[in-house]
């Protein structure tokens, strides 16, 4: 290691950061008694190079302890040892022993696998009066901090900040998307291998992808292995943070010594390039160091009583909060300043869209674990400026019972709707009493959204997502089939909604095939004809299966990467899905900013909407066992967009297992219906291209086969003509 000169330094930026010819150092503990910084010249490397002990008067100022290295440059490696009290009954577990990672770290050195016994603060086997050190070095397995700089050039790249109702999301996994064979990329499972997909991106027309975790975690962790196959398990789908800065290095093609830095900024800017806005899935309620047996990585060693949620009777143990061991002190003041510098870094250095936040009622919770009336980190993310223009989207619930859907503070967040996923699946699998919640969710959900001021975009509309069953299995299967995960298929929920059409999972029976298939477009084209803004999980527009699965978050395998031959073989639900999305984004009818009324607000004798029974009449909400609705969009609210008239639009439910015939209104303005998508239809019928829809032979009536939708557009003009038996 080069020769390097020592100076105080500075306390005001955390993390490690290159200035000029030197490296600033800064890492915050109140309760260390001593700081050492270790530096090191391989990844691999078992001990340190050089080990400096900063000085209690020259090198801390307030409780952060900094340094200033002149001569030091990238390519070198840190971490951290920490001394203080080991009193777990206090709350504290310092181990100078244990070698850390700095919360701030911008990336660690990737494809480590370390050994969880070894990363232990203490011996799991002591009793709990007489806990002893662990002194094991576990330096060769820690991945290390990494000084780098990439000097990247964004060629002018900025965030796109698409408005909320102008979105169409799509979840997805970056290792996923690409990593079997069948997808036909040149870098497979990584960065570059979504920027591979950009072409189809652009063809199905989504607008933003929301990429489930990639901030560094431990996808090894998982100890159990598959019962039916042997192979051991992983953390699949990244939900155990480790550094909330650092982007992980096995999604890098290109390396993973800080390229895995520049190769994510690669695929942001080539995605912004495409108008396809980054959505990252962040996890700050909790952290990959679990609960009091778990690893010593970062957070507990350096300052365990801040950064964690502890048992006020016992601070030896952790609340859960979050399932999984520990919970993150998210609204003691240190951790939400952690938050937002986190936050700030990914927005301004490295321009994603926005952040969807993972069991974020834990962000409503005090260090007592009460849930806050006006929570400090929740309103500072809302009220931000630099985060004024980023999506900001809440799954609204956590492990603990707190829910909060459709009442979630700070003002301008959206929510992930899951009662939207709900009581769509039910409607579709023709629960009774169901219609009354259909219209409320396809109208954006004004139970929820209207009391608070916010809008119908703020309303995250999903069918499906990575947590649960995918659109083909929501189908195919009445009950989760777990097995692969090792816990005799006690995990995920039992609480499904499915229907699996007359079969348990795969079938010959073309009866079966075709209803599923048919399912399928209802469930797709009720999510992009529902205003709110809708969210496809990843593989649905091609009935991506995982045989079962709805707990996948182990499988890093063939049950969760995407089968890309399944686009060709159900070529006709990609082409309905990928239709559906242009067609909501051709008819702002869909995307208002605005609730129905119900009213003529646009003073044309027409109503913003009018609801209708199957014989025309107003429906009658209290009966239980209707199963079909039908309603008139007015297309010329000036509210919609101001610069253009839409088409109207009249569009039919029915979830029974018979044809209804539905009367029809007269299309307004002496225009005719023209049938745009009618989900029993076989292909090309199931959805017209635009300019090319059918007009009915018949303008009063039509016949909705049993479980199907159709939509009618009015047009003055007439290129030919359907005719249906």
């Amino acid at each position: 290691m080069r020769q390097f000169k020592t100076s105080p330094g500075k306390p005001d930026s955390l993390g490690a950061s290159i200035q000029g010819n030197a490296v600033q150092f800064a890492i915050f503990s109140r309760h260390a008694t001593g700081i050492t910084l270790c530096l090191f010249d391989k990844p691999e490397d078992s001990e340190p190079a050089i080990e400096i002990k900063l000085d209690k008067r020259l090198n801390r100022t307030g409780e952060v302890w900094h340094i200033l290295l002149e001569g030091l440059k990238k390519g070198v490696y840190y971490l951290y040892r920490a001394e203080g009290p080991y009193e777990p009954q206090s709350g504290h577990r310092f181990n100078p022993n244990k070698l850390l990672l700095d919360p701030y770290a911008r990336a660690v050195t990737g494809n480590f696998d370390w050994n969880l016994a070894d990363s232990r603060g203490y011996d799991p086997g002591s009793s709990e009066k007489d806990i002893s050190f662990s002194t094991i070095s576990d330096a060769a397995g820690m991945p290390k901090c990494i000084i780098y700089d990439d000097n990247f050039e964004w060629q002018g790249d900025r965030p796109l900040n698409y408005p909320l109702r102008e979105c169409v999301i799509y979840e997805t996994h970056v290792r996923g998307l690409t990593l079997h064979k069948s997808a036909n990329v040149k870098h497979q499972g990584t960065f570059r291998g979504v920027v591979e997909k950009i072409p189809y991106f652009k063809d199905l027309g989504i607008t933003t992808l929301e990429l489930l975790p990639i901030q560094e975690f431990d996808e090894l962790e998982v100890v159990r292995k598959n019962p039916l196959t042997g192979k051991s398990l992983q953390n699949y789908w990244g939900y155990s943070t480790m550094l909330f800065f650092a982007p992980k290095g096995r999604y890098s093609s290109t390396g993973t010594l800080g390229e895995q830095i520049t190769e994510f900024k690669e695929m942001v800017r080539e995605l912004h390039g495409a108008g396809i806005e980054v959505v990252l899935d962040v996890v700050f309620n909790h952290t990959a160091e679990g609960d009091e047996t778990g690893p010593t990585l970062c957070f507990r060693g350096l300052d365990n009583a801040i950064y964690y949620m502890l048992d006020e009777t016992n601070p030896r143990f952790y609340k859960n909060y979050s399932g999984c061991g520990n919970t993150f002190n998210c609204n003691h003041p240190v951790v939400r300043n952690l938050i937002m510098d986190c936050l700030h870094y990914w927005v301004v250095e490295m321009h994603v869209d926005g952040f969807r936040f993972d069991l974020a009622s834990i962000l409503g919770r005090g260090q007592n674990g009460r849930i806050l009336e006006n929570p400090p980190i929740i309103e500072r993310i809302a009220e931000d400026p630099i985060l004024r223009d980023t999506k900001i989207i809440a799954e609204a619930w956590d492990m603990a019972g707190a829910y909060q859907v459709g009442a979630f503070p700070g003002g301008r967040w959206a929510e992930w709707n899951d009662r939207f996923r709900d009581d769509i699946r039910r409607y579709w699998r023709s629960e009774q009493g169901m219609v009354p919640p259909l219209a409320t969710r396809i109208t954006g959900s004004s139970d929820l959204y209207l009391r608070d001021g916010r809008r119908p975009f703020h309303s995250i509309n999903f069918i499906t997502a990575h947590d649960g069953f995918t659109l083909n299995d929501l189908v195919s299967y009445n009950e989760k089939h777990n097995e692969a995960n090792g816990e005799e298929n006690r995990d995920g929920n039992n609480y499904n909604l499915s229907y699996n059409c007359g079969a348990e999972g795969e079938t010959s029976d073309p009866g079966i095939q075709t209803l599923r298939n048919r399912q399928v477009k209802n469930f797709i084209a009720t999510l992009f004809l529902s205003q709110g803004t809708p969210m496809l999980l990843g593989g649905d527009e091609f009935r991506r299966t995982q045989k079962g699965n709805n707990n996948a978050y182990c499988q890093n395998n063939e049950i969760s990467w995407y089968h890309w031959t399944f686009k060709e073989r159900f070529a006709d639900v990609f082409r309905f899905c990928s239709g559906l999305i242009h067609f909501r984004k051709a008819h702002p009818v869909f995307r208002r900013p605005v609730f129905f009324t119900g009213r003529d607000t646009n003073l044309n004798s027409i109503p913003d909407i009018a609801w209708y029974s199957p014989s025309g009449a107003y429906p009658d909400w209290h009966n239980v066992e209707m199963r079909s609705i039908a309603f008139l969009l007015d297309g010329s609210n000036a509210e919609i967009e101001a610069d253009r008239d839409d088409n109207d639009f009249f569009i039919m439910f029915n979830s029974w297992p018979d044809d209804v015939q539905f009367t029809i209104p007269s299309a307004p303005g002496e225009k005719r219906w023209f049938l745009a998508i009618d989900t029993s239809c076989d292909p090309p019928l199931d959805i017209s291209n635009p300019g090319e829809e059918r007009t009915l032979h018949e303008q009063s009536r039509y016949t909705v086969k049993a479980r199907s939708m159709a939509v009618l557009l009015s047009k003055h003009t007439e290129p030919y003509t359907l005719k249906r038996e």
